[in-house]
């Protein structure tokens, strides 16, 4: 008796394609169909005709590409303005290619499609653009450090480290002086430029500012890359929670405390905000800048921990979870918590739509959603979402 022979590994590594593209997807690429395979194309818009050279296939109903060659070039397209963003460039940017009226509107199509497509929820949405354009936004860089000790950005979904000399959106001659250094081999460092426009390379305290308050944060303890987005979130906030004077008010993932200033504001000295947050470094210096206000409360730990120890029922929660979103468990649980409304803040818009189809189904609606373009020439947006009972 005779064993089948296996069929042989479909591989089209390293292959040229030319291809008809079709709508972005999420992820920084946009999709085309060729020989009954999907293909995720980076640096192309939909409707353009390229040619893409294969750079990842796992031998499965999709490959990777990256388009090396514009035949017909779609409205909107401009020159990238950084030569790292090209084929086996760097990983950080997605859409140098586009026009940023036109980045945001990609964005909206995505949000969009994952809203319909995981929440079952159609809704028109737009992502706004924040002050300060295209360039220049990125007020915190993590860069790698390669076996020689010189920083750079990694190559596409790679190790490699390049060797940039500097970023266009980053803030101008924030990175040469720190690319022009040496660090220990392997390891990464992170740049931040504060509020007074210093810049802090992998230590010392960064002076930060939003919601008229200043703090005074440690090296590694998270605040946002784009500067105008901790205000406008902020904002955001302070419009939906409408905590009640003398309420209760929950802040998930707080961080240092940015949104439990404004919902201290809210319900007063006789209210109660708590703050939950797994970083201790973050919830010190959330203390050290909160100090006056009184009804603050901290807690260390993870929110799937500290969220079953909580009295009570919150009038509002605020939830900033990371990439990841909340996940089912947790919705679970603040549905049965029962809180009027739940401002839910988001990097994922997939994350995002998941989440909210487990709200529907616990009793809640999507009242109000807005998204910002807080990340400018990548595929990343910041979304908000007010969910309401009923």
């Amino acid at each position: 008796m005779t064993s089948a022979v296996s069929e042989p590994k479909l591989d089209w590594t390293d292959r040229v394609l030319e291809l008809d593209v079709g709508p972005v997807a999420h992820g920084g690429h946009c999709v085309a169909r060729h020989e009954g395979r999907v293909v995720f194309v980076r640096h192309a818009l939909p409707g353009e005709r390229v040619l893409a050279v294969v750079v990842e296939d796992g031998g499965g109903g999709f490959c990777r590409a990256d388009a090396v060659a514009v035949r017909e070039a779609a409205p909107g397209r401009v020159p990238a303005p950084c030569v790292w963003a090209r084929a086996g460039g760097c990983g950080g940017c997605d859409f140098q290619h586009a026009d940023p009226a036109l980045q945001r509107e990609l964005k909206a199509a995505v949000l969009a499609e994952q809203l319909r497509r995981l929440a079952g929820i159609e809704r028109a949405v737009e992502v706004e653009e924040l002050p300060g354009g295209a360039l220049g936004w990125r007020h915190r860089v993590r860069l790698a450090v390669d076996e020689h000790g010189q920083p750079g950005l990694r190559a596409h979904r790679s190790h490699d480290v390049l060797p940039i000399v500097d970023c266009p959106i980053a803030p101008a001659g924030a990175l040469p002086p720190v690319l022009e250094r040496r660090f220990a081999p392997g390891g990464e460092v992170e740049v931040v430029v504060d509020a007074h426009g210093v810049v802090h390379a992998g230590g010392g305290p960064a002076v930060q500012r939003a919601a008229g308050r200043e703090w005074l944060l440690s090296p590694g303890v998270f605040w946002q890359v784009h500067p105008a987005l901790p205000d406008a979130l902020a904002s955001v906030v302070a419009e939906w929670a409408d905590a009640p004077a003398g309420g209760a008010a929950w802040d998930l993932y707080g961080g240092v405390g940015l949104f439990a200033a404004v919902l201290a504001g809210q319900v007063g000295p006789d209210g109660e905000v708590v703050v939950v947050e797994s970083s201790a470094r973050a919830v010190a210096d959330g203390r050290a800048a909160l100090a006056d206000l009184q009804q603050v409360g901290w807690h260390v730990g993870r929110v799937e921990r500290v969220l079953p120890e909580l009295d009570g029922r919150p009038d509002v929660v605020v939830a900033d979870p990371p990439r990841r979103g909340l996940g089912r468990e947790l919705v679970d649980a603040l549905c049965d918590r029962g809180p009027d409304r739940v401002v839910h803040v988001a990097c994922d818009p997939a994350a995002l739509a998941r989440d909210l189809a487990l709200f529907t189904a616990g009793g809640y609606r999507l009242a109000e959603l807005r998204a910002f373009d807080a990340f400018p020439m990548t595929h990343h947006f910041e979304s908000v979402a007010l969910l309401t009972r009923g």
